[in-house]
């Protein structure tokens, strides 16, 4: 027993036998296994379903990297990690946290191939085994090199379990009772077998199980695209330009390639034909349970990027309007002057305008100051000097008596 065996393939099988136990139906119990993968791995998709966000919110910035660098392959490379690295976003964590459920498929496909040892419980290096192989062989011939022997036998394993006991001769009371407890498994769901595999030429077969098993293949790759379309339009919803408005543009540059949206439904639909019809039926349960969680994270998530872009919008709205209200003087001052005539606005008449005004601000301010003392402007301007014709003359060292008459003679 491996580690791998230990870890991950005898509690899968633990876990779908208990399921199983409920409603006695593969099928059921299959779909019940990947909502409870589902809901194990939930924090690593989050994770990644924000960072994949995270990474379609910066489209916009993307695009004007890339129309800023042209042809530069090499700058533009840098400029786009300067700023995965500046928003703290991982240009590989989306990818990297969509692995690990394709990473599941491994073990859970050991799981179904050998439902003998992981749902029955029934090790490979048990008497119990040795004798439901040997009387399964006695029926069937070599299994060698029957790679899905054991969902055969576990499908009629009280049948084979009794020929076991019956040809079995000194059979330990510990063997027989582990025999005599083995029960069919039910792998019939919607009237179809899935512990086969399909045939994909559809024109030739008859009979709803057969037509039904080849058409779950394709079924499965048309959900599991239909998941990835669905995540992709869910993430360029956060796509926003600098006003908070759709871009369009950068939505459109950020889809993922066709190449990319195609691979993964066509592995599904080709493992699906040379799998077991078990392994689609749990793809198909990721596919709807993926869309549902997306629906859930997106709208999480969105409730951060929509404040973000009601705050764009507002600025965008405030700038929108001071660009009107600007527009509205010059509007008001191409009215008043429509023959667009400006006055001189030379720095030496600037000069003279500023000093005339300084002037007759300071003539005001003293006129205000002689009405507060009761002084009438007239008698101000008689009294200034101390001659009646020489009404300016005072200054400092002024006498009103200085010139005489007498002196004059």
């Amino acid at each position: 027993m491996n580690l791998i065996d230990l870890l991950i393939q005898q509690p899968f099988g633990y876990v779908m036998e208990f399921f199983y136990n409920f409603f006695h139906n593969y099928g059921i119990a299959l779909i019940l296994f990947a909502l409870a993968v589902k809901l194990i791995l939930l924090p690593a998709s989050a994770k990644s379903k924000k960072s994949m966000m995270k990474t379609s919110r910066l489209q916009p910035k993307i695009k004007q990297i890339e129309l800023a660098c042209g042809d530069d392959k090499q700058k533009y490379q840098q400029e786009v990690n300067a700023l995965y690295k500046e928003e703290g976003v991982s240009m590989f964590g989306g990818c990297l946290w969509s692995l690990i459920p394709l990473l599941i498929l491994l073990p859970l496909y050991s799981v179904i191939r050998y439902p003998l040892e992981y749902l029955l419980h029934v090790g490979e290096e048990t008497e119990a085994f040795k004798a439901i192989k040997a009387a399964y062989e006695a029926v069937n011939g070599d299994v060698s090199k029957e790679v899905y022997w054991q969902l055969t036998a576990t499908r009629d394993i009280e049948t084979y379990a009794a020929s076991a006991i019956a040809g079995t001769q000194n059979i330990g009371a510990e063997v027989r009772s582990v025999l005599e407890g083995l029960k069919n498994i039910n792998y019939s769901f919607l009237g179809i077998d899935l512990s086969v595999k399909p045939d994909f030429k559809i024109w030739t077969l008859h009979g709803w199980s057969a037509i039904g098993g080849a058409l779950i293949p394709l079924v499965s790759g048309g959900f599991n695209y239909l998941a990835m379309f669905i995540s992709q339009k869910m993430n360029n919803t956060v796509i926003r330009n600098e006003d908070g408005e759709d871009d369009k543009a950068a939505a459109k540059s950020a889809q993922t390639g066709k190449l990319m949206n195609l691979l993964m439904p066509a592995m599904s639909i080709w493992f699906g034909f040379i799998m077991p019809l078990g392994l689609s039926i749990y793809w198909i349960a990721q596919s709807v349970l993926g869309i549902v969680q997306d629906y859930f994270l997106t709208k999480h998530y969105r409730k951060v990027y929509d404040a973000e872009d009601e705050l764009k919008r507002q600025r965008a709205a405030a700038r929108a309007e001071e660009e009107a209200e600007k527009e509205r003087i010059r509007a008001a001052k191409r009215a008043a002057n429509p023959d667009g005539i400006t006055e001189n606005t030379s720095k030496k008449k600037q000069q003279q305008r500023e000093k005339q005004e300084r002037e007759a601000a300071a003539k005001e301010f003293e006129a205000k100051k002689l009405a507060a003392q009761g002084v009438a402007p007239e008698e101000s301007a008689q009294n200034v000097g101390g001659e009646a014709n020489r009404p300016y003359a005072r200054g400092r060292a002024y006498q009103a008596d200085r010139y005489k008459e007498e002196d004059k003679e």
